[in-house]
């Protein structure tokens, strides 16, 4: 993911307006410049999903929903009152979550300062946003200062469980940077009853040629490389465990029995899921 605040990057644009093409978001979140890009890339996906192979909306649906499914079942277990998404983006996760639940839980959206007053003026013409559900400006790199996570995770309730989200920004990264990302959130999530990491993350081991191939492409779409960072689900856990978490797992959406899942494209990603 760039580092430049102070443009929206094209991923953003082209999944604000992939959510709303699926019935997930609301218009404010769509851009002109989304929806071009989701009609440009539309051929490609149909001829992919006709040939039986992985294509993009199908791989960023199935990281989606199933994120959204595991946050669910984490709030409805009462294990988890407090939801902080780092690099939120154009994403209505926030949005609907927060319509969902209302004040049973507080919603914390956060990206670098450009793409967080785009969002703040996306909710606002949506017509949301409350002391429950707000926008600040992070960098998920900061070790320390104003715009690190634990700077946002220190003005939330030390009483209540809460989730750190990371949706579409890991594979930016190489390895050194996510293996440091993870030691803050781990320690940030330390301090509250429950802790919860949700992420979606791609290995080497389910990445064959098609894939691969399917990486690159991206990789010019989003102007940046794709990153494989672990051979297997077992060496990412390990390197969680490292990082602090108590418990790690790495599902693969393509074995969930959720309806909306194109198995073909979810296998593609793995969705991490650990604990403090």
């Amino acid at each position: 993911m760039p580092h430049d605040s102070a443009r929206i990057s094209p991923t953003a644009h082209y999944t604000g307006y992939t959510w709303l093409a699926h019935g997930l978001s609301d218009p404010a979140f769509a851009t002109p410049t989304g929806q071009f890009l989701y009609r440009a890339v539309a051929p490609a996906n149909r001829l992919m999903r006709a040939a039986g192979q992985p294509n993009l909306d199908g791989f960023l649906l199935a990281r989606h929903h199933m994120i959204d499914s595991a946050l669910r079942a984490a709030i409805a277990r009462g294990q988890i009152g407090q939801v902080i998404e780092v690099a939120c983006g154009l994403s209505p996760r926030g949005w609907r979550f927060a319509r969902e639940f209302g004040d049973r839980i507080t919603y914390v959206e956060a990206d670098l300062p450009g793409m967080a007053a785009k969002k703040r003026a996306v909710l606002a013409k949506a017509g949301v946003g409350s002391a429950h559900h707000r926008v600040v400006d992070i960098d998920a790199t900061a070790d320390a200062g104003p715009a690190s996570i634990a700077a946002l995770a220190g003005g939330l309730d030390r009483g209540r469980g809460t989730a750190i989200i990371t949706e579409g920004l890991l594979n930016y990264f190489d390895p050194v940077a996510v293996a440091r990302m993870w030691r803050r959130f781990a320690a940030v999530l330390a301090e509250f009853p429950h802790g919860l990491y949700l992420a979606d993350l791609h290995l080497a081991e389910s990445a064959g040629p098609v894939e691969r191939l399917f990486a690159g492409v991206l990789g010019v779409f989003v102007r940046g490389r794709i990153h494989f960072h672990f051979d297997d689900a077992g060496a990412a856990e390990r390197e969680l465990g490292i990082a602090g978490f108590r418990a790690a797992e790495l599902i693969d959406p393509s074995t969930r029995d959720l309806p909306e899942l194109d198995r073909t494209s979810a296998r593609f990603v793995r969705i991490v899921a650990a604990s403090t």
